[in-house]
């Protein structure tokens, strides 16, 4: 028994393989219960209201449906530029290095050595007492190698781990491109928005300012009283009013551009401030259904991959209740350096070593609930992130549909109100009527014109949002391989 000392460790590896009677596996990847696994979450969305969109796919650049120039350029800066990008960028890299690092457990790892030096060993402990040992220069070199044996899958527990972690940081990264792209958008949008209501206003503004002037010129003549000139101007300066609003919507907008772009204000085109019409799109909006926005929306990928994640580090720790086995060898040559490598100075070893927390394994316990608790908050999290993505979907289609009827409806009223003050004008002018119902009716026609430009606002505004509940504007999807 002695002469063959291989067999005892052979015994100890198999008495380790035999206590581990069950091997280390991840969880299922996701409940059948979970919110993404119901059928209602893949069907279509509601649509007997929706004559404004399409049962079509999303397409990943939708920002190119506006068929605007500025803007795609507008979009590709701040793809090039954001800093949110770039943090994102960074987590990213972070991420993929340490899955390059949970791989390199799965290679073997070597070590080299080498010193030198003018030394004296101790005779008391070299058990020669009473006359000392001679000072002399020694040197050691050698060279070793192991593999740490994954025999309950803990190293490729931590390797999926790491790598769902990338996916992870991928679909964060992806979510603020999604964020910065609809941002952008939303910022140019506003900004012509704010060009357009600013020369409506302005409009509005001279023709209330001809009213009141033509009704100074009446009252001079005893055709009107002061009554119809004081109504006349306050209405002009009412108007007026709405106009450094505007202005002051246009610049914020003009300044939210910039910082996405990762520009100050005073670098972007000064063309862009002549923007009084916002794009508009050429056909009903696509949406999609369920299904795909599952898929597409990066931030349901990022809470996937996160309880992926959560349910690989379980295995992890669980690996810790049992042996780790690893196989190493090691070659070296020690001695004084008259006698450098000669064959007496070399040594070598070669076998399997164990290490086992046994019997105190409450902490390995431990780091079980913990991690399964973590996994549970992270399908928690990926239901709520689920549910959330149908809810904005929904809504911002019931939004965007109901804001269309509205701004229809305020079209048909503009129609209406434009028909009145001419008819009314003619009226007057005919001599059937007094000057007060003219003022009434251009009154009414300015009130309305702008409720028409802020609810074409709306629109544009909704778009954007309903876009942005959508999860379009990224390309690439992580995959767990």
């Amino acid at each position: 028994m002695t002469s063959r000392p291989w067999l005892r460790w052979l015994g100890l590896v198999a008495a380790a393989l035999l206590a581990a009677c069950t091997s280390v596996s991840a969880p299922p990847a996701m409940p059948d219960d979970a919110a993404v696994n119901k059928p209602a979450a893949h069907g279509a969305f509601m649509d007997e209201h929706h004559a404004n969109v399409a049962q079509e796919p999303v397409p990943n650049d939708w920002w190119h449906l506006y068929d605007s120039r500025a803007l795609d350029e507008l979009v590709q800066q701040a793809l090039a530029a954001n800093t949110d990008l770039r943090v994102a960028a960074a987590n990213l890299q972070k991420a993929q290095a340490a899955l390059d690092l949970a791989g390199a457990a799965q290679e073997p790892t070597t070590s080299l050595s080498a010193n030198t030096g003018f030394a004296r060993r101790s005779a008391q402990e070299e058990l020669h007492p009473g006359k000392p040992l001679p000072s002399k220069w020694v040197y050691g070199a050698g060279f070793g190698v192991s593999y740490q044996l994954d025999l309950f899958g803990q190293i490729q527990r931590s390797f999926d781990a790491a790598e769902a972690d990338v996916g992870a940081a991928t679909g964060a990264r992806d979510a603020v491109r999604v964020t910065v792209v609809a941002e952008t958008t939303r910022a140019y949008l506003e900004m012509c928005s704010a060009g357009r209501e600013i020369l409506i206003a302005r409009s509005q503004v001279d023709l209330q300012a001809q009213s009141t002037g033509l009704t100074r010129r009446l009252a001079t003549n005893g055709r009107a009283s002061s009554v119809d000139v004081a109504r006349s101007s306050a209405q002009e300066e009412q108007i007026r009013a709405t106009i450094p609003t505007l202005l002051a919507q246009k610049r914020v907008a003009w300044i939210r551009l910039a910082a996405l772009t990762g520009k100050a204000p005073q670098e972007l085109p000064r063309q862009l401030e002549d923007c009084v019409q916002e794009p508009l799109l050429g056909k009903p909006l696509p949406v999609g259904d369920g299904a795909s926005l599952l898929k597409r929306r990066p931030d349901i990928r990022r809470a996937e991959f996160e309880a992926l994640s959560a349910g690989d580090r379980i295995g992890v720790a669980k690996a810790d209740l049992y042996p780790k086995v690893a196989l190493g060898a090691s070659i070296a040559s020690v001695g004084t350096l008259e006698h450098a490598f000669r064959d007496d100075s070399f040594k070598f070893s070669l076998g399997p070593l164990i290490t086992w927390e046994f019997p105190d394994r409450t902490r390995a316990h431990a780091r079980i609930h913990t991690a399964e608790a973590e996994r549970e908050a992270a399908l928690a999290r990926f239901d709520g992130v689920v549910l959330s993505a149908l809810k904005e979907t929904e809504s911002a289609l019931e939004v965007y549909a109901r804001d269309q009827e509205r701004w229809a409806t305020l079209q048909a009223a503009r129609t209406q109100a434009q028909q009145a003050a001419q008819d009314t004008q003619r009226l007057y002018e005919s001599g059937r009527i007094g000057y007060l119902a003219v003022l009434d009716a251009l009154r009414t026609l300015a009130t309305v014109e702008q409720s028409v430009a802020a609810a074409q606002t709306r629109v544009a505004a909704d778009q954007v949002s309903l876009f942005l509940a959508l999860g379009g504007g990224w390309g690439d999807v992580a995959q767990r391989s």
